[in-house]
């Protein structure tokens, strides 16, 4: 169906092909619902990748000279060096609007206290007497967090980046946005003030995979120019350029995972309320004309109630241009399913950065959800809440990776270091079972170094 729309902000009129695809009656492999599913026919990271490793080569061989002539092509900005003075940290909270510093005050509040709940216990574990081993949690020595540019400004993600590493007891945090030409070369003033809310004070004005690798191999300093130390971790969602930076400096840091373009699947059936469901793929949309808002459902007729909802809405919203670009694209569309038990499967599949359950017993569904980075239940959950307010973390794997990676949180930052003590009479106790895996593995200098404790003993 084609949806008329037209953008009340710039009067240009767009239609709106919220493609469908039908999965009924049709059983299909892991593999073939995952290609059947909405993804993005753009730019892949392997289409990104050679230009990224050349902005990796040139600022690591060239250095701050290299983030000038990148400041420059990219954000039309010149630069000198990417530190953002302590007095315009100061001056962004200064001129904070008081409505927006409440927000984030607000989400500060409730994202520390979920991220102080999520810190994992040290374990001592007593495997005979004089036998204990115990894995501590300890956190990285420092880390390197990017917040996006682009289209829109993100505070919040400043938030969802320093939070979980202050809560773990990171000791060092530098962060990254993109140097922005209306404001004299700085991150947007919003950012700036978030960042300096939280008490962090090493902010640079670097965009897109240039950050990625200024934190992950360091910049060193000349002429009395600061340096930027390497990290040991790097996070923070971004766009394919930022993704794949993360992917290919993975190793050498480590990172949360590569989230790159937002995307939202609502999972919903015949009790779904068709205006909520419209505008919540839309406010994903607003994100990017790249971004994915896919609908799955076992009911025809809300799927149809849905696209009528979406040529009202979508005519009516600010960024509606940006919207149905990305509401058309082929990462978007409703999935027609035979019913809810397939449409877990789908949604398993699709593996989405943001799930909505709209359901009958939308609780017991969600339980049921093995692959999302971020699951949100009910009429009253919906992904804004996350963004935002929630007390959850916004920063999520995408593009299907939430399969097997995680959405950032307290972890992302701390190590398990395993700590082993035994006592001699707890080492003898074993010895004999060292020795004989030693002897079976080839390795018998391993069972000498324990064979040598107890020699005239």
């Amino acid at each position: 169906m084609t949806i008329s729309s037209e953008n009340t902000t710039n009067a240009a009129s767009r239609s709106v092909d919220f493609r469908r695809i039908d999965l009924r009656g049709r059983s299909l492999t892991l593999a073939e619902l995952r290609a059947a599913v909405p993804r993005a026919k753009h730019q892949t990271m392997a289409d990104a990748e050679q230009k990224v490793l050349d902005i990796i080569s040139a600022v690591r061989s060239r250095g701050f000279a290299a983030l000038g002539e990148l400041a420059l092509a990219f954000d039309g900005v010149e630069q000198s060096h990417p530190r953002v003075p302590a007095a315009a940290l100061a001056d962004a909270l200064e001129n904070l609007d008081p409505a927006v510093r409440a927000g984030l005050e607000e989400s500060i509040s409730r994202a520390r206290r979920f991220a102080e709940g999520q810190k994992p216990a040290n374990v001592d574990v007593q495997l005979g007497d004089g036998a204990v081993v115990s894995q501590n949690w300890v956190p990285v020595g420092r880390v390197g967090l990017y917040v996006p540019g682009g289209l829109a400004v993100y505070p919040s993600s400043v938030i969802m980046n320093v939070v979980p590493a202050l809560a773990a007891g990171v000791a060092s945090i530098a962060l990254a946005s993109p140097p922005q030409k209306e404001f004299g070369g700085l991150p947007h003033p919003t950012i700036l003030a978030a960042a300096a809310l939280l008490g962090i004070d090493e902010v640079y004005a670097i965009g897109g995979a240039q950050a990625i690798a200024s934190f992950a191999y360091g910049i060193p300093g000349a002429d009395h120019e600061l340096p930027i130390e390497p990290v040991d971790v790097v996070t923070g969602p971004g766009n394919i350029f930022v993704a794949t930076a993360k992917r290919l400096v993975k190793g050498v840091v480590g990172i949360d995972s590569e989230a790159g373009t937002t995307e939202i699947a609502i999972l919903a059936d015949a009790s779904a309320h068709p205006a909520l469901v419209a505008a919540d793929l839309i406010s994903q949309a607003e994100h990017d004309p790249k971004a994915a808002s896919v609908l799955i459902t076992d009911s025809e007729e809300l799927a149809a109630n849905v696209q009528r909802e979406l040529a009202d809405q979508v005519g009516i919203t600010k960024h509606a241009e940006r919207v149905a670009t990305a509401l058309s694209g082929p990462q978007s569309g409703v999935v027609l399913v035979d019913d809810v038990d397939q449409g877990v499967a789908v949604c398993d599949a699709y593996a989405a950065e943001h799930l909505e359950i709209m359901t009958a017993d939308a609780a017991a569904v969600a339980a049921r959800i093995r692959n999302a980075g971020a699951i949100f239940v009910g009429n009253y959950s919906p992904v804004s809440l996350g963004d935002y307010c929630a007390g959850s973390n916004h920063v999520l794997p995408t593009s299907g990776t939430a399969a097997f990676s995680s959405g950032l949180n307290v972890t992302t930052f701390l190590r398990a270091v395993q700590v082993i003590n035994y006592s001699k009479d707890a080492l003898e106790e074993v010895s004999k079972h060292i020795v004989s895996l030693a002897d079976a593995e080839d390795l018998p200098g391993h069972g000498d170094a324990v064979k040598i404790r107890f020699r005239g003993a």
